[in-house]
């Protein structure tokens, strides 16, 4: 394991412990897992409605929905049900979908929420109707069961640690720009409250932004407004949030002659072939299936009336809720040096996938064939 790897695992670890005191709370304080397990237990013949936000980053319907429709029908012989539903980053159709899932009376929701605080009213309404909700890798506000996600401060953190690797002795040079996720995840604020942990003081930030939607179309615009605003000679790194974003940042630096050190985030087969030919620096590669695993486990034992107790060791609050039963799962700062260890190790992509005849020459160079 090298340098980073091992800096990346004790971050992991810190910050997992961090959550997991710091949101010590009873289940029932998260107002719903003890009233959704009283239920009348059901077997197998479970329907379980998932819910996912959007369809613009690859990883919603390349890994997470087939992987936790496989996990739901390993848990259940089979004959379990997955009813599916993207929102298109809609967050008023994902209200609906949410009124047609509960009028088709599914067992318990699978919820990654487009806009936690919107979607809150519709939780409540599934939970009047006596159907538990899984929130899945956003915390969604409104009486939630059970939650899993990756450490996302930590992410943040992992992404600020690299950007500081990456820039050396130089990172006070000159300016930096964070681009940060959209205002309406929850997520996207914790990634940034970890990011600003670790660079605050260590660099200097000449632009931030929120970038709407999380489109890459947007972040390109934002960047070339930050490029504008601060002269190409004076920024020396960007911080994005995630892939797809770095992909229109580096569009917008690459327009104008500049090549400086990318954060990312998801191991997007895009952004691993970036890392390849050397225009983005790191992505955080977050290991889709345990995180699709844990979320079919807890929503199979809450349609079932079952406890999570041997499934959730975590805690977690949000705005609204208390004590939450969590699953937290770990992530890896994915570079150059460790894509072979950790994306093609464990089936995320072949090398032939990733050295197409465009990154052929750069997969060589740096060892990966």
């Amino acid at each position: 394991m090298n340098t980073r790897m091992r800096r990346a695992a004790v971050i992991v670890a810190a910050g997992a412990m961090a959550v997991s005191l710091a949101a010590c709370g009873s289940a029932k304080e998260s107002g719903g897992s003890d009233k959704s397990s009283g239920s009348e237990k059901k077997g197998d013949n479970i329907k379980v409605g998932l819910l996912l936000p959007e369809n613009q980053t690859a990883r919603y319907e390349k890994f997470d929905r087939p992987l936790i429709e496989k996990k739901i029908k390993e848990l259940t012989n089979n004959k379990g049900e997955v009813v599916y539903a993207n929102a298109k980053q809609d967050a008023t159709l994902q209200n609906q979908q949410v009124e047609t899932m509960i009028t088709n009376k599914v067992d318990v929701l699978i919820l990654d929420a487009v806009d936690a605080a919107a979607i809150k009213n519709s939780v409540q309404k599934a939970k009047d109707a006596g159907i538990p909700v899984v929130a899945y890798d956003r915390l969604a506000q409104g009486p939630i069961d059970a939650y899993t996600s990756f450490d996302n401060v930590t992410v943040g953190r992992t992404q600020g640690e690299a950007l500081l690797e990456a820039l050396g002795d130089k990172a006070k040079s000159g300016k930096i720009v964070m681009m940060n996720g959209s205002s309406t995840d929850p997520n996207a604020a914790q990634f940034k409250k970890g990011a600003h942990e670790v660079l605050d003081g260590k660099v200097n930030i000449g632009k931030e932004y929120d970038t709407n939607e999380w489109k890459p179309e947007n972040a390109n615009k934002n960047m070339e407004g930050a490029i504008s605003a601060l002269g190409k000679k004076n920024i020396i790194g960007v911080y994005s949030a995630n892939d797809g974003m770095a992909g229109g940042i580096i569009t917008a630096l690459k327009a104008a002659g500049i090549k400086v050190p990318v954060t990312g985030q998801d191991a997007e087969l895009a952004g691993v072939q970036r890392i390849v030919a050397g225009e983005q620096y790191m992505s955080v590669y977050k290991p889709y299936a345990p995180e699709a695993n844990a979320a079919a486990e807890m929503a199979v034992a809450l349609a079932q009336g079952k406890s999570l107790d041997s499934i959730a060791k975590d805690k977690v609050d949000s705005p609204t809720n208390k004590g939450i039963p969590a699953v937290l799962v770990p992530v890896t700062s994915l570079t150059q040096d460790n894509i072979k260890d950790t994306v093609v190790k464990d089936g995320v992509y072949t090398i032939d996938e990733i050295c197409t005849a465009q990154y052929k020459k750069a997969c060589e160079k740096i060892g990966l064939k």
